[in-house]
C-alpha cells in the first residue's frame, strides 16, 4: 500500500521506518478496499504517522477514548504551530477508526437504567407475545427513555407510581411529542406495567389506570402528495448526477409499489429477478415475502442506477451512500433523500418523507379503481382495517354513494 500512496523513496522509507507500521499499512489497504479516495488515503497516512508516535499499541488493555486525548494534547504540545479544532478532531477521528479496526479501541458505554427490566420485558414479547424484531425496537425506545427519566431522580422502581407516569406523558406532549406519539406510549407503558405487575417489581393498579390522550379510529387522513405532483418528483430526478439517478430509482420503488423505507433499505442484489421480472421484498412485520411484477419503468431506473451511478462495493444492499466508505443507506438516510426532493419542489405535506409516497400510491389505487383488498394486498396490510382509512380520501367514490342514497330518498 505505501508503495501505491508514494512515489518519492525518501517518503516510502520515512513510512517503512516508523512505528506500527504493518499496522498502519494493513488499516490504509482496508480503507482503500471500501473505495476510499487516494487524496483521503495520503491524508490518513500523515496523520497515522503522528498517532503512532503517541499510542502504545504494546500497552496492556483496550485504549480508551481518554487515551487518545491525552495523545492528541502530546501531539499538538509538539507542533510548533497552532492546531485548529478541525485537526483535533481528525486526529481523534482516524485514532478511533484505526484502533477499532485492530481491535484495541473501547469506548465504555453508559450504562442503561434497569436494562434487566428491559431486556426481560423485551424476552417476553418475543418468546411469549411472538412480536416483530421492528415492534420490540420501538418498544425498548419508548420504555428506555421512560426509565433514564424515573431513573435520574435517584428512586429505585419499586417506588414508580401512576403520578410518575403521568408526569412523564404530560411533560412529553408539552415539550415535543404529538397526541398520537403520546398515545403509542402510553400503550407501551400499560403493557410493560402488566408485565411488571406479574412479575411483582411495582405494586398493583398501575397498568389499568394509564390513560393516554384519545385517538379516535381513522381519525387521521392519510396525507400525502397528489398524483401529479409524485410525476414532478420524478421528473425532477432526471438528472445525470449519480445522485439524480439513484433518487429516480428510490422514488420509483416508493411511489410505484408503496414500500416502507426500511423495506427499501433492506433490498438486495439477488431480490431483483431480471429473467422473471420481479422483485422479492422481505416484509419484517409479516414476517414473509412478497412478489411484485417488476414494472419496466422501474427496471430502467434501478439498471440504469446499478450501471452508472452504484459504487463497487462488496456490500449486497441495492443502495448505497456515493461516498466513501461506501455502506448500505439507512432508513434514515432515505427519509432524507426523500425530503429533501420535497423541500426542492416545494411541495408542502405535513410528513414529507416516504410514508407520504406511500399514502399516494394507496390513493392512487384507489382512484384507478382497485378493490380495498387488491390495495391491502399491494401495500402489504395484515388486516382490512388498515386500508379503509383511504375510503375518506375517495371523495368521488363518496359521493355516489351520497347521490345514490339521497336519489332514493326523493
Amino acid at each position: 500500500m505505501f508503495e501505491w500512496l508514494y512515489r518519492k523513496p525518501s517518503t516510502l522509507k520515512q513510512q517503512g521506518d516508523a512505528r506500527w507500521a504493518e499496522e498502519r499499512e494493513r488499516f490504509l489497504t482496508h480503507l482503500a478496499a471500501r473505495g476510499v479516495a487516494r487524496p483521503t488515503l495520503l491524508r490518513d497516512a500523515e496523520k497515522l504517522l503522528w498517532i503512532a508516535e503517541e499510542i502504545d499499541l504494546k500497552a496492556a488493555g483496550p485504549i480508551r477514548p481518554g487515551d487518545i486525548q491525552n495523545a492528541c494534547d502530546r501531539w499538538a504540545v509538539r507542533r510548533r504551530k497552532p492546531v485548529r479544532p478541525a485537526s483535533r478532531y481528525l486526529f481523534v477521528s482516524v485514532a478511533q477508526q484505526w484502533l477499532r479496526f485492530l481491535g484495541r479501541f473501547h469506548r465504555p458505554q453508559a450504562p442503561q437504567l434497569f436494562s434487566d427490566l428491559i431486556d426481560d420485558f423485551a424476552g417476553w414479547m418475543q418468546q411469549d407475545r411472538g412480536l416483530s424484531p421492528a415492534t420490540i425496537r420501538i418498544r425498548r425506545f419508548h420504555l428506555g427513555y421512560f426509565l433514564s427519566w424515573h431513573g435520574e431522580q435517584g428512586r429505585p422502581f419499586a417506588d414508580v407510581s401512576l403520578k410518575d407516569v403521568d408526569s412523564y406523558l404530560l411533560l412529553q406532549s408539552k415539550q415535543r411529542w404529538s397526541r398520537r406519539t403520546v398515545a403509542t406510549c402510553a400503550m407501551i407503558l400499560r403493557a410493560f406495567f402488566r408485565h411488571a405487575e406479574n412479575r411483582e417489581w411495582c405494586k398493583k393498579g398501575i397498568a389499568a389506570s394509564i390513560q393516554g390522550p384519545s385517538v379516535y379510529a381513522r381519525e387521521l387522513l392519510p396525507v400525502g402528495p397528489s398524483w401529479h405532483e409524485v410525476q414532478r418528483l420524478i421528473s425532477d430526478a432526471e438528472g445525470d448526477r449519480t445522485g439524480d439517478i439513484r433518487a429516480k430509482a428510490i422514488l420509483l420503488l416508493f411511489s410505484v409499489y408503496g414500500f416502507r423505507s426500511g423495506e427499501v433499505a433492506a433490498l438486495r442484489l439477488e431480490d431483483l429477478d431480471w429473467e422473471k421480472e420481479r422483485i422479492l421484498l422481505r416484509r419484517p412485520k409479516q414476517r414473509r415475502a412478497q412478489q411484485y411484477p417488476l414494472v419496466r419503468e422501474v427496471g430502467e431506473a434501478i439498471l440504469r442506477y446499478l450501471k452508472e451511478a452504484r459504487p463497487q462495493s462488496s456490500h449486497r444492499e441495492l443502495f448505497l451512500t456515493l461516498r466513501a466508505p461506501f455502506g448500505p443507506l439507512s432508513s434514515g438516510a432515505l427519509f432524507d433523500i426523500v425530503k429533501k426532493r420535497f423541500r426542492k419542489l416545494q411541495i408542502k405535506t405535513p410528513h414529507g418523507g416516504p410514508h407520504a409516497l406511500r399514502h399516494a400510491c394507496a390513493t392512487h389505487l384507489l382512484s384507478e379503481g382497485l378493490s380495498f383488498k387488491e390495495i391491502g394486498d399491494h401495500l402489504g396490510h395484515r388486516s382490512a382495517h388498515a386500508t379503509r382509512v383511504y375510503a375518506k380520501v375517495d371523495l368521488a367514490g363518496l359521493r355516489q354513494v351520497a347521490d345514490f342514497h339521497l336519489g332514493g330518498l326523493q
